[in-house]
């Protein structure tokens, strides 16, 4: 993973500007991931439980509690207290259908338009209209997860529902990373993604390597996230003479707002 991080970042130097560099993102984002194989009987759980639908919501929750716990941790979390990640997986599994539903419809309305029309109509326009559709609901799925990827690492810091949907927050959150700077990323991450899903096609052992780099991949992806949101997040000092209660975190002094239940810098609860 480490190598194809390297190479796919070759074309993305000189595009960064100032702030944090992407390279040393994903360089901290992949010596944090290796560390899962330090615990083998971790990895071989997350794998069984990747693959069995629903319970699977217990390893999109480790996914969670990754970005949770990141940056201030050096290494992934203990694979613990089930039931808890298990809600927090299907929050973010209810998260991202509502973001994807639209996409989601309109591809699968031109796939079936377009099996339909090769088979019935192959020299009819249904075939046109439904392969429109699949690209339109490809275009929206890859626009939409600018905001999705950034709502969900929000919602999870912040710790409530709702921030999913706090537009402004998480709007305010991609200007300070950049817009060029986060798009980027998003695409390096997605070009990661689709040269190890080609390693599936290795003959008699592809199978295996998808089985094993699924749930690697989430905590790699994790890790960036969190790294990428905590870049966007910059520590207010309280005033001379004022002492950091209430809505400051006891831990760094970053501002919080009602409700919050994590710090959006340190990660650390709010007492």
């Amino acid at each position: 993973m480490r190598q194809t991080c390297y190479t796919v970042l070759v074309a993305a130097r000189g595009w960064e500007g100032e702030g944090m560099r992407i390279e040393e993102n994903l360089g901290d984002a992949y010596n944090y991931t290796v560390k899962l194989f330090k615990d083998i009987g971790r990895l071989v759980i997350l794998i069984v439980l990747n693959i069995i639908p629903i319970v699977n919501f217990i390893v999109i929750g480790y996914f969670a509690r990754v970005i949770r716990e990141s940056p201030r941790s050096e290494a992934p979390p203990p694979l613990e207290k089930y039931g808890d990640l298990w809600i927090e997986g299907a929050k973010i599994f209810v998260v991202s259908l509502v973001y994807m539903i639209v996409p989601i419809v309109l591809v699968s309305v031109g796939a079936a338009s377009a099996i339909v029309a090769g088979a019935l109509f192959p020299f009819g326009g249904l075939g046109i209209v439904g392969s429109a559709l699949v690209v339109l609901g490809l275009v929206l799925i890859f626009l939409i997860m600018i905001i999705a990827l950034m709502a969900i690492v929000n919602m999870v810091k912040r710790g409530r529902l709702g921030a999913a949907f706090d537009f402004d927050q998480i709007l305010s959150k991609i200007r300070a990373v950049g817009w060029a700077r986060y798009i980027l990323w998003i695409v390096v991450i997605f070009v990661i993604g689709l040269v190890l899903a080609g390693l599936s096609a290795i003959p008699f052992i592809g199978w295996l390597i998808s089985l094993v780099i699924s749930p690697v991949f989430l905590v790699f992806i994790g890790r960036s996230a969190a790294n990428i949101y905590e870049s966007a997040t910059t520590a207010t000092p309280a005033p001379a003479g004022v002492t950091p209660v209430g809505l400051f975190c006891g831990y760094c002094g970053n501002p919080l707002q009602p409700g919050d239940k994590f710090c959006g810098k340190c990660g650390r609860p709010v007492k």
